[in-house]
């Protein structure tokens, strides 16, 4: 069967104005995993599994701008009605711009960024898991660095699919196969293969579970901190984006802080920086999306 014969499936998902959708595209774009996911012409595309299916789900924005329109081709489209909410989390349907933009405006240094990119959405992520290891591969490597060793991740515990697609051939690794793969010469320190192993090993046994309906945010961020080798930062990315917190903050994160202190000197402590962000609940997270983006503007870095 060819790809334009395969079962596809359509649906047309509301958002609440205004929504950078560029923004969005740009950050998938610049966190993709290579192999699984892929920007093209702005459209999101990635092979997905769900109840033993599989198939490729594209996500793009509406004509008129009044809606996300995701296709699911493949096997997998029989299921396009469960999919809806992982894909509304993902690109952060629910958010709610007026109101964020009111939350965070009445700080002048917020209020400037949120006027120069309204809309803007905090990405989240189609697999729970998927964030997870990729935060883990994360720690202390850069934005690129960690998208090769993803890479590499992918092609020794993931599977080979055929595609008509060549930028789409796998999918990702399950956490039983990850937990079990050998990882020497990954181009990880062992202690960071141990936390991420430790991890897939949790979750393959339902001891963590990852997911945005399972149990209270603050339990899974206890059960995650617990866990050797995962510290605050980690975890409140993965509140952001994952568990879709809008007041999730990663504090310790070196853009933010140094940023917050160019605005403001005398913030010299983790402590203060702490402090200042507690004006922007209960919306840091799109708090520490608007403070990233501004860097991406000046720098010109993903």
């Amino acid at each position: 069967m060819s790809a334009s014969d395969s079962p596809q499936a359509v649906r047309f998902l509301p958002f609440n104005p205004p929504f950078d959708w560029h923004r969005v595209l740009a950050f998938f774009a610049g966190h993709l995993t290579l192999g699984v996911e892929a920007v093209i012409d702005d459209v999101y595309t990635r092979n997905i599994e769900f109840n033993g299916s599989v198939g490729v789900l594209s996500v793009s924005m509406a004509p008129e701008e009044t809606c996300l329109i995701a296709t699911v081709r493949g096997d997998v489209s029989r299921y396009i009605d469960d999919l809806i909410e992982p894909i509304t989390h993902m690109f952060d349907l629910h958010a709610l711009p007026d109101r964020i933009a009111q939350g965070l405006s009445s700080d002048p240094w917020l209020g400037t960024l949120v006027q120069a990119r309204p809309g803007l959405r905090v990405p989240g992520s189609f697999s729970g898991f998927e964030l997870v290891v990729r935060t883990i591969v994360g720690q202390q490597v850069s934005v690129k660095g960690a998208t090769t060793i993803i890479g590499r991740l992918v092609q020794r515990a993931g599977v080979r699919i055929q595609d008509h697609n060549e930028q789409l051939g796998w999918l990702f690794p399950t956490p039983d196969a990850l937990a079990r793969v050998d990882l020497e010469k990954i181009g990880m320190p062992g202690k960071r293969v141990q936390t991420l192993q430790r991890v897939a090993a949790a979750v393959a046994s339902g001891e963590l579970s990852l997911s945005t309906n399972h149990g209270d945010i603050s339990e899974r961020r206890r059960q995650l901190l617990a866990m050797p080798g995962i510290g605050p930062w980690t975890v409140e990315y993965i509140a952001m984006r994952a568990w879709r917190d809008p007041d999730a903050w990663p504090a310790s994160d070196l853009v933010l802080m140094n940023l917050m202190t160019q605005q403001d000197p005398s913030l010299t402590r983790l402590s203060l920086h702490k402090t200042r962000a507690e004006a922007w609940k209960p919306w840091r997270a799109y708090a520490a999306m608007h403070i990233w983006n501004s860097a991406v503007d000046t720098t010109g870095s993903a």
